[in-house]
């Protein structure tokens, strides 16, 4: 699993998800081999943490979560104003360079590899990859099982392949910028242009404008690599295969879950099996956040709208992925401008989760009127197929009453 966690992670660079973070990390092409070493291991090591964090459902870990996002982005703005000023970029060294000769009176690096590090943990704060097949089976591990060295692990093993992977392109940039060194206005001016990278990419993520850009963009092809990777590496086929396989269209696959354990509902009332009873039901995993549900809510949002009077009822479950998706005013606000107008119910506690022993954002399952699930699908795509068979379901439904 250590292995298929890594493999995941060099993968996410194929993924639209990781484009904000690049340029934060292209900013220190021109920095040390072990500066850049430092950025990828705070990196890599920070998201591990923020991730086990994330399923701890306390409080404060959800509001120190929020908060360190902020702080994050205020050290990229420093970091981008230091690159495109030499001037600021003392400035703001100053504090560090005095830390370090109290330290030791001797050197003056205290602040490089401080500095370094600090970039990549700030980086670790605000890169939230597509959660995919491969990173999807780790944290539904966490969810329920707690936060535990083993998840942890298998984050940073995941943090690891994906530092790899963009840490080849960053030395790859960097052999680029030693071979212009020469020509100091071109590298000055490249520098310069990194820190206005840096401060446009703060901008867009503080401003919430990176999911409304990546909002037309589809991992599905990223998705289907992930799902070979589960399927080929030796002794873990069988569980995950089962686990996260793309499409099912069985006769019937059991009673539909529970769908109690809610900490709220959202557009309705709360919904119980016994009310759904005699409808034709989409049940649909997915977290505001997620670039994946987010490629898929117009079709299901299309669906409700287009099958509401034949009898179809679409349910929201927003099962959060990371802290701050736990705030049910950030989860109000986001149904609110998302437009989305058929129930949600908030599983915070993944007691709905659980009960679908679900694995993935997205995630679909199709109930039919006698309120046996029919059918489930995990990903982007498949759209026609899965409103084929809603179709199918509507059309069984009203075959007793003719």
């Amino acid at each position: 699993m250590f292995l298929i966690a890594f493999l995941g992670g060099i993968l996410t660079v194929l993924s639209p998800c990781i484009l904000p973070v690049v340029p934060f990390l292209f900013a220190g092409v021109k920095r040390t081999r072990t500066s850049i070493l430092l950025t990828l291991g705070g990196m890599a090591l920070t998201f591990a943490l923020i991730s086990s964090l994330a399923v701890v459902s306390s409080d404060w870990v959800v509001q120190a979560n929020n908060t360190g996002r902020h702080v994050a982005l205020i050290v990229m703005v420093l970091f981008a104003l230091s690159l495109i000023s030499a001037r600021i970029g003392g400035w703001l060294a100053r504090p560090f360079v005095l830390l370090g000769n109290r330290l030791d009176p001797n050197t003056r690096k205290m602040s490089g590899p401080l500095g370094s590090v600090m970039i990549g943990v700030a980086t670790g704060l605000l890169w939230a990859p597509c959660a995919g097949p491969i990173l999807g089976v780790i944290l539904t591990g966490a969810m329920l099982q707690g936060a535990n060295a083993q998840t942890s692990l298998l984050l940073v093993a995941y943090g690891l392949g994906s530092a790899l992977s963009l840490g080849t392109l960053i030395f790859a940039g960097r052999g680029l910028v030693n071979r212009l060194k020469p020509s100091i206005p071109v590298t000055g001016w490249l520098r310069r242009g990194a820190g206005a990278g840096v401060l446009v990419a703060a901008a867009v993520i503080a401003t919430g404008t990176d999911n409304r850009l990546l909002a037309g963009t589809s991992s599905e092809g990223v998705t289907t690599v992930e799902q070979q990777v589960l399927e080929t590496v030796p002794k873990v086929v069988d569980y995950l295969v089962s686990k996260v396989k793309a499409d099912s269209m069985d006769a019937a696959k059991g009673a539909m879950p529970s769908l109690s354990g809610a900490v709220e509902w959202l557009n309705s009332p709360a919904l119980s099996n016994d009310s759904l009873r005699g409808k034709v039901v989409l049940v649909d995993f997915w977290t505001y956040d997620c670039i994946n549900c987010q490629h898929t809510l117009p079709y299901v949002k299309d669906w409700a709208k287009k099958y509401e009077k034949d009898g179809l009822v679409v349910i929201g479950v927003h099962t959060p992925e990371y802290g701050y998706e736990r705030i049910l005013d950030n989860v109000r606000d986001q149904v609110q401008k998302l437009g989305i107008t058929y129930p949600v119910a908030i599983d915070n506690n993944y007691a709905i989760w659980r009960a679908f022993d679900n694995q993935y954002w997205p995630a679909h399952y199709l109930i039919d009127a006698k309120g046996q699930v029919r059918y489930s699908h995990f990903g982007e795509g498949r759209y026609e197929t899965q409103e084929q068979m809603i179709r199918q379901l509507l059309e069984e439904a009203k075959a007793p009453a003719a």
